[in-house]
Formats: C-alpha cells, structure tokens, sequence
C-alpha cells in the first residue's frame, strides 16, 4: 500500500489518515471527492501509517516527520494546483490543523474528522490513564496497545471483517492490530503542541464527530469549535458510528458534508466529473 493519488480537477484535496491507519481508510471519501471533480492525495506517511504485511518491521518517527511529509506533499499540491483543501481523521486532523496553524490562508478549506485532542472515549481501557507514566521510561520501545472490538466501528459486518483482516495480515483498511506506545506518545506531543495554538486557525473548518466516538469523546470536537478563529465553521454530530467515521455507516453523511463545505470555499464551482 502506497500513496493513493485520484485525479479529476485544478483543485486539490489532501487526505491524512489516522494514526497507525492507511490510505484505505480515506478512499471513500477521496473517490466521492474525485467524483466531485477534486484531485485527491492520500498519502501513506512514513512512520505514521502501517500498511506492511505480517512479519514485516516496522519503525514509529517522531511527529516532526510526520508533519513534514504532510507539508511536502501539501507543497507538491500548492505548485499544481489552484486550491489545497484538507482533511484528517484522527491524528490526521491533528495535523491538519497543525497546517492550518502554520500555513493560514494557503489552507483552502478544512475538514476535520473524529479530531483526537485527548484520547478519552468510552472503549478505551482504564490503564490508559497510566500510559503517560511509560513514555517517559523505556517501556514505549516496546509496549503496544492491541486494537479490540468494536475497532472503532459500529458497523457490525465491518467489525468481522476488520477482526478477520487482521488475525490473518495484522492490519486492514481501519489500520494496524497493534498501536505502539512510542507512536501514541509521538501523538501525544504532537496534540500538546497543536491544543496550545488553535487560536491561530482562521482557515474555514468543518468539525464532523460520532457521539459515540469510542477513542475521542465529542470533547475535542467542541475544543475544536471554541478555540479556533475561522470566520466560517461548523460542527456536525453523528449519532450512528464510532471513530472511524470515513468507514461505518454514516460515510455518506461526511462526504456530502465534505463536498458541499470544500464547494463553498471555492473561488468559483467545479464541475461534476463523470466517472465509470
């Protein structure tokens, strides 16, 4: 699995996955958006993304390389094209914003997605609370945190389907069997940063979030909302999925919505492109 590149129009759309995640988990959005008449990237970022097959190493890089591979192909897609519009899932909204943050206006559009500014939802496990004790040690070197159902999906042929993809490969299309320590500790700082300066967004910014989220509550969504300046937001609660929200069943619903906040922010409409 590599990066994902869906060609339609002069305006483009970067697409970040979550943590330990992959393209997969954002291809439906980025073909509703193709189809739209957007260029989408999706890009698999180095040392953030998993998408090696069983028994293949892999190596977590610290968030500053996370945001530069972002940065570069956000660049790439700034010489190309007319707009760059982004979206994120999870830490990928997280980065998102970090963009937003340090490229203001260059930032066409923002839709950020199960945005994750604390690690508090209902499925996680009670220890997680002493997990910031182990960053500090040597243990994240070698601590994981294994994925459990629901997967964070309340679809409950995705949930089989996901628990089979990974007993056989250790990942699927919602990401890796296992989180390292060393990656949510990564995220940790990465969160820290970004929290202490949401007040310097002003790009136009869609918040979309389950109110079931099971990895992040609707809290950081709302933080999201409170704390950033853009002129144009708008926060939309699901009430029928998890945290994976670009997969379970209301996909349709942050596609639309997607669409429709990207088209807005556009200097002039696009044309539909017709895709067989």
């Amino acid at each position: 699995m590599k990066t994902i590149t869906l060609p339609g129009g002069e305006h483009a759309v970067l697409a970040l996955h979550g943590l330990l995640g992959n393209p997969l988990e954002m291809q439906y959005l980025g073909k509703r958006l193709q189809k739209a008449g957007y260029t989408v990237v999706i890009p698999l970022i180095p040392g953030y993304g998993y998408a090696t097959g069983a028994g293949q190493s892999y190596q977590t890089t610290t968030f500053d390389a996370w945001y530069q591979e972002v940065l570069r192909h956000f660049e790439e897609l700034k010489r190309n094209y007319k707009t760059v519009s982004v979206t994120g899932l999870c830490i990928g909204a997280v980065l998102a914003l970090k963009l937003a943050i340090e490229r203001g206006e260059e930032v066409a559009s923002l839709s950020l997605l199960a945005t994750t500014l604390a690690y508090d939802g209902w499925s996680l496990p009670w220890y997680r609370f002493l997990l910031p004790l182990a960053y500090y040690t040597p243990a994240r070197r070698w601590y994981a945190y294994h994925e459990r159902h629901p997967y964070g999906l309340k679809n409950e042929n995705l949930q089989r389907w996901i628990a089979r993809e990974m007993q056989v490969s250790g990942s699927s299309a919602a990401g890796a069997s296992r989180l390292s320590a060393e990656g949510i500790f990564q995220a940790h700082r990465l969160i820290k940063q970004v929290r202490s300066q949401l007040h310097k967004v002003t790009t136009p910014a869609l918040i979309i979030h389950a109110e079931e989220d099971d990895v992040a509550s609707t809290a950081s969504a709302d933080l999201v909302e409170s704390r950033i300046k853009s002129a144009s937001k708008r926060k939309i609660i699901l009430h029928n999925s998890y945290h994976i929200i670009t997969l379970d069943n209301e996909k349709e619903v942050v596609a639309d919505e997607s669409i429709a906040f990207f088209n807005q922010h556009l200097p002039v409409r696009i044309p539909e492109l017709k895709i067989a």
